[in-house]
């Protein structure tokens, strides 16, 4: 639901849950932009920060209590009727019938139905629709069934009131109905409202549900698909979003097909037959998973051998490859070598000085990076007594920043921008794309000549991307990749009896690909953006010209360059836009197709639907075309519940007021004995949260920035002036920080902008630590303690990411 940074400045009201003034600084010139258009913003965090200052509201709740939060504002805006009852019912699930053997928490104090507590896992059997005799969802459009998604999503949140919301957030009812009040004014058709997340909610064991809670009231209140609208997921790198999407993440390919399982998918019609729904536009996974196996093995992957499926790797298990789960292997002496590039899990992992611990134990590590890196010097961490016993091999490879290299950055609004090298890297130095090319390059002449079945994946690997013969870096034609993500013929195509596509010649876009093997294609997302010979999509830097504001001729956005995903829904059930102000695109009756025949879909977009289908067709009001029916998801399978409830942080200050169960019961908790214990409040009676600071970047990169590390004194923890008072602390002690796992020393900042919470009649003090430092850096202020060797081993049940935006602590004065 990412939507376009260049349209939140019509949003009505722009309510940010984590700090996006700082943290995300280049972006937030739009909120900026709104603001002077009139536009009121409620900023939720727990520290009053720069994105406070801008806010009209600023609304300060507990670390790891958002589900309640957003909760309380579902149930606002359905009990004061401020949904947008239209658009609920056309374009969410809100009047599907669910089977009668579904149960909520509130029917289970706490649980769904299917629960079996000796496994911590859901069966999904009753998470259902009801069915018609066509196998169609039954549907109530009046929403009064008391088995249809709105009602159980009422129900639900019943127990979600103002009163329920203070005692569990610390937000006082008065301000939280301030709140509630503005921002589900953009109910109406007329308004618009725009939310941000970032990792204040995503690191959470419910760092899912949290987010699909503020997600479901974006649906209730019609912001989806507007001018205006939607949902901003803030990422805390230039390219996260590209990274994700070329399959970085364990458990999907490039372009978000599941990475296959290998009890589950022995065979490609396996995976096909279980992964391709009946509807909605993921029916067209063949045309996807073949084109992408021919970018990959080329002529070796054909009709006769499944297109070479059997040389792709498989998931032994569905969970057992995240972050977390590979530093656990490599304390298990699982895993013996490992290659890293552009991150530092020494400094950057939840429990950092397990992580430590577990790579030390590998045979080789590779460290491809800029500087000498924290987890590069993994033999001179702190723990360390004597470095000659550690048995870890360390190999530092020189790599290049962007300015150094060709290649493309995809930004939170899925916009792809080409960024040419404006230097060589120097010495030895590199990009990732030449290490990885030489390395393939390498691999493949070591096999070179083998008759092994075995060997054939990496023999047959496509690795045709040229380069200079006298560069002695082998540094690839970065635009030779891109045509390849984007796609091309393998052979000659014919349409009409004429040819539509030469051999080689790259497609237009993702609707050309097919099942047949005709097409190659890394990622069919990305297709269009070279969509022919040299012309590179990416790479267009052309201002906005009248009426398009959107841009769409400055780089390229995915998918087929549309800027505002399910556009659709910007429009009623005849095609026409809720109202003028929020309208993206419309159906127009009248506009001449190609074939001669009229009517399609036109407007200030690309539209996200397929162009000419009515809406009066069947199908033609299923904005959500990624979803089999059609529907946002008010009702969604997620492995921790349909609708998102409450569970306390695993370390909380509180038992959970929701029902009987504290913590997520399917979370992931790590098995490390002592090295993963729990706190419990009487021993740390304070709420903890990390955080970034602009002045730094991740892991510190900057650290290695003389410039950058002397903004800062050093390391240091935000304490509320309250709390240390009774402390005995004055700002610029010493302190150190305690949890179950380990302790850090560092300075104190006393502030007003950490103030303390009541939590169901308790003060609650809370503590916020920035996470940039490490003992690797140019400078004394560059170095300083591990924030996350402090951080638990916890996963969300979905994502796995760890809980280091609520945890408990303890805090002493002095070095202890």
């Amino acid at each position: 639901m990412t939507t376009n940074l260049i349209d939140v400045q019509y949003a009505d009201v722009i309510m940010p849950t984590s700090n996006w003034a700082e943290c995300h600084p280049v972006s937030y010139k739009w909120v900026m932009k709104a603001k002077e258009r009139g536009t009121k913003i409620i900023h939720v965090d727990p520290r009053f920060t720069r994105t406070s200052a801008t806010a009209d509201i600023w609304a300060p709740i507990r670390s790891g209590t958002n589900t309640v939060f957003f909760g309380g504002l579902i149930n606002y805006a359905i009990t004061q009727d401020k949904i947008h009852r239209d658009y609920v019912v056309l374009h969410t699930n809100a009047s599907f019938l669910i089977d009668p053997a579904f149960k909520g928490p509130a029917d289970l104090d706490g649980l769904f139905s299917g629960y079996d507590a000796k496994t911590r896992k859901y069966d999904q059997a009753s998470w259902k629709y009801q069915l018609d005799a066509q196998g169609n969802p039954k549907r109530d459009p009046t929403l009064q069934h008391p088995q249809s998604v709105f009602q159980l999503l009422k129900r639900h949140y019943a127990r979600y009131t103002p009163e329920m919301v203070e005692k569990v957030c610390g937000l006082p009812k008065a301000k939280f109905l301030q709140v509630a009040e503005l921002y589900c004014s953009t109910g109406a058709p007329d308004k618009a409202g725009t939310i941000s997340y970032a990792l204040q909610l995503n690191q959470s064991t419910n760092g899912v549900q949290q987010i699909r809670a503020l997600c479901m009231l974006q649906l209730l209140l019609g912001n989806i698909g507007i001018r205006g609208g939607g949902v901003v997921a803030l990422r805390g790198h230039s390219n996260v979003q590209g990274a994700t999407d070329m399959g970085t993440l364990y458990h999907m390919l490039p372009g978000y097909p599941a990475m296959p399982l290998r009890d589950r998918h022995p065979t490609f019609k396996d995976f096909l037959e279980k992964e391709t729904p009946k509807s909605g536009y993921w029916i067209n996974m063949p045309k996807f998973m073949v084109s992408q196996l021919k970018a990959w093995y080329g002529e070796a992957a054909t009709k006769e051998n499944e297109f070479a499926y059997h040389y792709l790797p498989k998931r032994a298990t569905a969970d057992d490859y995240s972050h977390q789960h590979m530093l656990v292997a490599m304390l298990n002496r699982k895993v013996r070598g490992f290659v890293l590039m552009g991150q530092n899990p020494a400094v950057d992992s939840p429990n950092a000085k397990m992580a430590r611990m577990a790579m030390r134990k590998l045979d080789w590590l590779v460290v491809v990076d800029l500087f000498e890196t924290d987890t590069a010097a993994i033999w001179k961490a702190p723990e360390v007594k004597d470095p000659k016993q550690e048995k870890v091999e360390v190999f530092l490879i020189p790599a290049a920043p962007a300015a150094e290299k060709d290649g493309s950055l995809t930004n939170t609004m899925r916009l792809l921008q080409w960024h040419e090298r404006a230097v060589e890297p120097p010495g030895d130095a590199r990009s990732d794309a030449a290490f990885i090319y030489d390395l393939g390059l390498r691999v493949k002449k070591l096999y070179a000549g083998s008759q092994a079945k075995k060997d054939r994946p990496i023999l047959d690997l496509v690795w045709h991307y040229q380069h200079d013969p006298k560069d002695r870096k082998l540094e690839p034609k970065m635009e030779l990749v891109l045509k390849e993500i984007n796609g091309y013929a393998t052979r000659e195509i014919l349409k009409d009896g004429k040819v539509a596509y030469k051999k080689g010649q790259p497609v237009r876009g993702f609707g050309e690909l097919m099942d047949d093997g005709s097409t190659a294609c890394g990622n069919w997302i990305y297709s269009g953006v070279y969509p022919e010979e040299g012309k590179n999509l990416a790479a267009r830097r052309n201002p906005p010209k009248p009426g398009d504001y959107l841009a769409h001729e400055w780089g390229f956005a995915w998918p087929a360059n549309r800027r505002i995903l399910y556009n659709r829904a910007s429009c009623d059930a005849r095609g026409r836009p809720w109202s003028e102000k929020t309208k993206v695109i419309w159906w127009d009756p009248n506009a001449p197709l190609p074939d001669g025949k009229r009517g399609k879909w036109v407007g200030l977009d690309v539209p996200d639907f397929k162009a000419d289908l009515a809406p009066t067709e069947k199908g033609g009001d299923n904005a959500f075309i990624m979803r089999a029916d059609g529907k946002g998801a008010l009702f969604g399978l997620v492995l921790d519940g349909t609708f998102p409830e409450h569970y306390e942080p695993f370390e909380a200050p509180t038992s959970n007021l929701l029902s009987k169960v504290q913590n997520n019961p399917v979370a992931k908790v790590f098995d490390l004995g002592e090295l993963n214990r729990l706190g419990k409040p009487e021993q740390y009676p304070y709420v903890l949260t990390t955080y970034r600071l602009t002045e730094h970047h991740a892991a510190g990169m900057s650290r290695h920035i003389p410039w950058l590390s002397e903004l800062f004194f050093g390391h240091f923890a935000e304490i509320g002036s309250e709390l240390a008072k009774e402390k005995g602390i004055k700002n610029g002690d010493m302190i150190t920080v305690l949890t179950p796992r380990g302790k850090i020393q560092l300075r104190a900042l006393v502030t007003e902008r950490i103030q303390s919470f009541v939590i169901n009649g308790k003060k609650v003090h809370q503590v916020g630590i920035p996470w940039h430092w490490g003992y690797q850096g140019v400078m004394k202020s560059s170095k300083g303690d591990v924030t996350n060797d402090l951080v638990a081993s916890l996963g969300d049940p979905t994502t796995f990411i760890q809980e280091s935006k609520a945890l408990l602590c303890d805090v002493r004065k002095g070095v202890s």
